[in-house]
């Protein structure tokens, strides 16, 4: 099948091409009758929050997200408010508990603002959950259709690691803005250019010793192969260390990097996660831009913080023979802290921001991506110097 056969509905309502896609995100052509578990792509990324109306402002005002459905006490549903933006395909639904007694409330006690949900777009559902129960996977919600005026959706959950869940997505026969049971919605102003365009991957964290675990889950269960893979020296400094393995759907528009803690002198960032989170769950999202320096120009200015790369850095000698020509000087990547990074099939640009909630938990990465399907490898030393030099001012190392 071709890559423009397996787009999923919001890159296509995002005007989004294969050609673009496969720029932004590395996304390759793969045939889904020879896979047992098909994954289109992402469908939506669910966040519980302690203020959702709050967040959706947030995202809306600092990150030029669009707000585009709303469920709440005024579409029938009296537990929680539900708002759904969108930048570009990228989908982002928060979710804050109205009623005291919500599940969301006890959910957002033990974790804080987080990911719940990373849902996904699937074009059977019912085969999928088939073979993910035959492979003994934990089914949450049986395959099921909602209905509105606008058509019907299938959907189903699986579990995954600690309490985040996949809910899996047929919206083939539906035309409405979101789901059944929301209403479209938007916001006055007009919305400003897109900061980024989609989702590329969604890192989570688990366990000492349960790394090799889900990524065996996600191969048995879901059809995904092991992508990359980096250990020991790979993703160290002198005090701490992690081991991390990357799981990617057929069409590799769905990659999951799964980070584990390793021994080490000090607390490492997944132990902080691990702690402050109350156990595994997603740890980052990666977000594609085709302008990273621009983003983080208006992210900067809206008040948005990001990890600090010493000059030192960009200084290096090996630096410049690892990278080569890259489309903007390595000045202007330094006076806004980028990174830069260089594989055998081209190159990337990221950056990372701080934990974006109270807790030291989930935070964003922006990518821009030139041919590379890396994850930045060669910056991972620099990345996780950055993060240990803020666990020791937040007193976590």
């Amino acid at each position: 099948m071709t890559l423009a056969q397996t787009l999923t509905d919001a890159e296509k309502l995002a005007g989004l091409d294969a050609d673009q896609l496969r720029r932004l995100t590395g996304l390759v052509d793969h045939d889904p009758s020879r896979d047992p578990f098909p994954v289109t792509g992402w469908d939506a990324v669910v966040w519980v929050v302690g203020n959702a109306t709050q967040a959706a402002q947030l995202f809306r005002a600092v990150y030029g997200m669009e707000l585009v459905a709303y469920s709440g006490p005024e579409t029938g549903n009296r537990d929680h408010k539900a708002y759904v933006l969108r930048s570009g395909a990228v989908c982002f639904e928060f979710r804050g508990a109205v009623d005291p007694a919500s599940e969301l409330t006890e959910r957002h006690r033990l974790h804080g603002d987080g990911i719940a949900d990373i849902a996904l777009e699937v074009p059977d559902v019912d085969r999928c959950v088939a073979h993910a129960r035959e492979q003994g996977a934990t089914v949450l919600t049986e395959p099921h259709d909602v209905s509105d005026e606008h058509g019907t959706v299938r959907t189903a959950a699986i579990g995954t690691y600690g309490s985040t869940r996949h809910t899996l997505v047929d919206r083939s026969r539906y035309t409405g803005a979101y789901l059944p049971g929301y209403a479209a919605r938007s916001a006055p102003g007009r919305p400003g250019p897109r900061l980024f365009e989609a989702l590329d991957h969604v890192v989570g964290n688990v366990e000492l010793g349960r790394m090799n675990d889900w990524v065996e889950f996600y191969g048995r269960v879901m059809g995904f192969t092991n992508m990359a893979e980096f250990v020991g020296d790979d993703i160290a400094t002198e005090y701490s260390a992690l081991m991390s393995k990357v799981v990617a759907s057929g069409n590799h528009r769905v990659k999951f990097p799964l980070n584990e803690p390793s021994p080490g002198r000090r607390k490492s960032q997944i132990d902080e996660f691990l702690e402050f989170h109350g156990g595994p769950g997603p740890q980052h999202l990666a977000l594609a831009t085709s302008d990273i320096l621009a983003t983080v120009d208006v992210l900067r200015e809206r008040g948005v913080e990001f990890l600090d790369t010493p000059a030192s850095y960009y200084e290096d000698p090996d630096l410049r023979a690892r990278i080569g020509e890259v489309r903007v000087p390595i000045d202007d990547l330094q006076s806004r802290g980028v990174l830069v990074d260089r594989d055998e099939d081209g190159y990337l640009l990221q950056i990372f921001t701080k934990p974006v909630g109270d807790r030291p938990t989930v935070f964003f990465e922006l990518i821009e991506r030139h041919g590379s399907l890396g994850f930045g490898k060669g910056n991972f030393k620099a990345l996780f110097e950055a993060i240990e030099r803020e666990q020791e001012r937040r007193g976590n190392i």
